[in-house]
C-alpha cells in the first residue's frame, strides 16, 4: 500500500520546481514551507515585491504584493489571498503578521 506522502511527493517536487522557476528567489519556513518572491522596479524608484506563501505540500497559504519607496521601505501591503484585502499602508516596522524587512534579493 502506498502512503499519501508517497502518492504526492512527485506532485510536491513538480510544484515547487515550477515555483522556483517562476519567481527565482524564496527561503525556507520553519513549518516546511517556502516563501518565493521577485520584485518589478517602478519607474520612480519605487519597488514592487509579489510574494507566494506555500505549505510543506507546496500548496498556496497566502499571495500578496509587497510595495517599497525609493529608500526601500516597505510602506504598503496588497494581500491578495486567500482574500483580497485591497492596498493597506504599513505603520512603522510591522503589519499584521507580514514579514516586513527590507527589499533585497535572496534565497
Amino acid at each position: 500500500m502506498v502512503s499519501w506522502q508517497e502518492r504526492e511527493a512527485p506532485r510536491v517536487e513538480r510544484k515547487r520546481r515550477e515555483n522556483e522557476r517562476k519567481f527565482g528567489n524564496w527561503e525556507e519556513l520553519p513549518d516546511g514551507g517556502r516563501r518565493y518572491f521577485y520584485e518589478i522596479q517602478g519607474r520612480a524608484g519605487w519597488k514592487a515585491r509579489y510574494v507566494k506563501e506555500v505549505d510543506a505540500l507546496e500548496q498556496t497559504i497566502r499571495f500578496y504584493q509587497e510595495i517599497y519607496n525609493e529608500r526601500g521601505q516597505l510602506v504598503e501591503i496588497h494581500e491578495k489571498y486567500p482574500v483580497d484585502k485591497g492596498h493597506k499602508r504599513v505603520q512603522e516596522g510591522s503589519y499584521e503578521g507580514f514579514p516586513t524587512k527590507g527589499c533585497s534579493k535572496n534565497h
